[in-house]
């Protein structure tokens, strides 16, 4: 039996994420202590410190949420849990990248600290927006998009679930497309409370710049597949990692491809959420019901992943299992 290790992106942060980690295992002590020599900020404190509202910009939430994930990895591998196959949504992937042996934690701090300001500082603040629409298709959407058009950009920038879609574009645009989803039978849109909008055309123009910082950073074969949010399909060359992450920025995460991928080609029915909140668990559910969905957020989640992954005979299981 397979199991798949997936990490969370922004919106999951919350103050104090990380702290029960961090107090309870020497391993998750010097995750936090690389993560701020690379970030050249002290990580505990952003976590742990910062009011909710400055933590969810996306210049700290990035980073905070790639520190507290590898600090809840660290003690599940010490416990020798292995996993077949990583992926994360969106700023996740840099955690399924560093778990994969890919790209060193030190890099992906710097990496995701400067992909943060460029996705931020993309748009003018106001002019661009998000969405979420529940309980449309993928062409129904498509249609709803078409119709917001007129008024500027408006693309699908998350799959997250086969019932849950982001659109992502300029404010006017999203909120026509809006308002034509409502109109074509959605059970709900919800605006995202983010400062850009992430994964679409919008956010192009800070590619090179991007290309540029990864040219510098040194990025390795996986030793455990990793499943790119791009393509919803495995990356194993350095080249083809590199160029993922670059699409990554502006076009849209294929989570529901990825997760049926790994569901169905891969054999994973297991799936552990390795960071802060359960949000991928709840996604995973959504896309595969039969799949057994796990989390570790803290010592208390951990022991029972632990203990369920034992009943299960996955304690241990190596990736190339």
């Amino acid at each position: 039996m397979k199991i798949a290790f997936v990490f969370p992106g922004q919106g999951s942060q919350y103050q104090g994420m990380g702290r029960t980690m961090h107090d309870g295992f020497e391993a998750s002590r010097r995750v936090f202590d690389q993560a701020s020599l690379g970030l050249g900020r002290d990580v505990r404190r952003m976590c742990w410190e910062l009011p909710n509202e400055q933590l969810a910009e996306t210049i700290n939430a990035q980073p905070a949420i790639l520190a507290v994930s590898i600090a809840c990895l660290a003690p599940l591998l010490e416990a020798g849990v292995r996993p077949s196959v990583v992926a994360g949504l969106s700023l996740g992937e840099y955690s399924a990248l560093v778990a994969s042996g890919s790209l060193g934690l030190a890099d992906a701090m710097r990496l995701v600290s400067l992909r943060a300001r460029l996705m931020q500082d993309a748009v003018p603040k106001g002019e661009g927006a998000m969405a979420a629409v529940i309980g449309l298709s993928r062409s129904q959407v498509l249609t709803a998009c078409a119709d917001g058009a007129r008024y500027g950009t408006v693309e699908p920038a998350n799959y997250n679930a086969p019932d849950q879609i982001v659109i992502s574009g300029h404010t006017r645009a999203v909120k026509a497309a809006a308002e034509a989803a409502r109109r074509a039978g959605a059970r709900k849109v919800v605006p995202l409370a983010v400062s850009a909008p992430f994964h679409c055309s919008l956010l192009r123009a800070v590619e090179r710049e991007f290309a540029c910082a990864l040219d510098q950073v040194n990025i390795v074969e996986p030793h455990t597949p990793v499943i790119a949010n791009v393509s919803a399909g495995p990356v194993d060359r350095p080249e083809k990692i590199r160029r993922a992450l670059i699409d990554q920025i502006s076009s849209p995460v294929m989570w529901s491809d990825s997760v049926t991928f790994m569901s169905t080609a891969l054999g994973c029915k297991t799936f552990v959420e390795v960071g802060p909140g359960r949000v991928l668990c709840r996604f995973v559910n959504r896309i595969d019901p039969e799949a057994r969905t796990l989390s570790v957020d803290g010592p208390d989640s951990l022991a029972q992943c632990l203990d369920e992954l034992a009943g299960l005979g996955l304690a241990g299981t190596q990736e190339e299992e």
